[in-house]
């Protein structure tokens, strides 16, 4: 018996007609209709309302329990394989539902740490300019002081939506096994998300195209230093806006992408981001001991910053290189 089959049963025993169960799942009666003629399946919210309506468990209502699809014992065998890892709808629905509601505040977190600076260059601009009474000392130190404060906020939320997400980790790094009627229910998610994703990514990059422009059309018509000042201002908070869609888009898509297995979230992909991060760990080391080890022995730190630099190009040649290696 499968998912729509169940929902007739069950919703006969309860002696309710299809409009009946429509109301109490505020859906219209055509969309019980198409869950029952199995055109269609219900999104995860509604399974888990659809579940305590009848009265039965989650993993009861979406399991199958004909024995050439998925038996009992079928399912157990995969819970306990040791080389996948079986997630259940309620833990399923829980991580969809906790990305959503973290992605706003992680978004706005991460851009105001772009636009965070922008306080202490403009305060020292209008100290210099003298538009503001203030000394350039008191402009500075208040400017650092908002800075830091602001990064204080803004990591701390951070940190903390990482810990509240720290459960779902296994999800990038583990081999997943999805129950009936999940991996559809999530697609059909994705695709209904994939048009916002394109939008906020083609406008995010536009924004951070267009950033510079004030700033070079101030440096075209020669305009006072002061102008200078608020075009960096208004390019932070351009680029700021476009890393908000970034990381919101990014992070409701990846969602969707780690459940399936799809882009970065393939078992390949996990297999050499497991690689990776074991060789990583020993590269950025090694990298941060020969960078201060060169730079106190010049004393050369307005200088020794590159090497940084070229950590990064050799860390990308380096991870091609292995993945190169690991096809042939």
């Amino acid at each position: 018996m499968n998912l729509s089959e169940k929902i007739i049963t069950l919703r006969k025993q309860k002696h309710w007609s299809q409009e009946e169960l429509a109301e109490k799942l505020n859906v219209s009666r055509q969309a019980v209709s198409k869950w029952e003629n199995a055109s269609s399946i219900p999104d995860l919210d509604k399974i888990i309302l659809l579940s305590e309506i009848f009265g039965v468990s989650v993993d009861d209502l979406i399991k199958e329990d004909t024995e050439e699809v998925l038996s009992f014992s079928d399912t157990e065998n995969i819970k306990n394989d040791a080389s996948t890892r079986f997630v259940s709808m309620d833990e399923a629905s829980s991580f969809l539902q906790m990305k959503a509601k973290t992605a706003k505040p992680l978004s706005l977190a991460i851009a105001m740490l772009v636009i965070c600076p922008v306080p202490l260059i403009l305060l020292g601009g209008l100290s210099e300019y003298h538009l503001i009474s203030w000394s350039d000392n008191m402009a500075g130190g208040i400017g650092v002081v908002i800075l830091l404060f602001l990064v204080l906020i803004n990591v701390a939320i951070i940190i903390y939506i990482g810990m509240l997400l720290k459960k779902y980790e296994y999800l990038e790094t583990e081999d997943l096994t999805l129950p009936y009627g999940i991996t559809e229910t999530v697609e059909q998610k994705k695709i209904a998300f994939d048009n916002t994703h394109r939008i906020c990514t083609v406008a995010g990059v536009s924004l951070c195209i267009f950033s510079p422009i004030p700033l070079l059309t101030a440096a075209a018509f020669s305009s006072p230093d002061i102008i200078y000042i608020f075009c960096v201002g208004i390019l932070l908070l351009l680029v700021a806006c476009a890393v908000y869609l970034f990381v919101w888009s990014g992070t409701i898509h990846g969602s969707y992408n780690m459940l399936l297995q799809t882009d970065d979230y393939t078992k390949k992909k996990k297999a050499e981001n497991k690689r990776n991060s074991s060789i990583g760990a020993i590269y950025w080391c090694l990298i941060t001991a020969i960078y201060l080890g060169v730079s106190l022995f010049t004393n050369a730190w307005h200088r020794t910053w590159i090497i940084w630099a070229c950590a990064g190009v050799l860390w990308a040649a380096l991870c091609g290189i292995l993945n190169l290696l690991q096809k042939n």
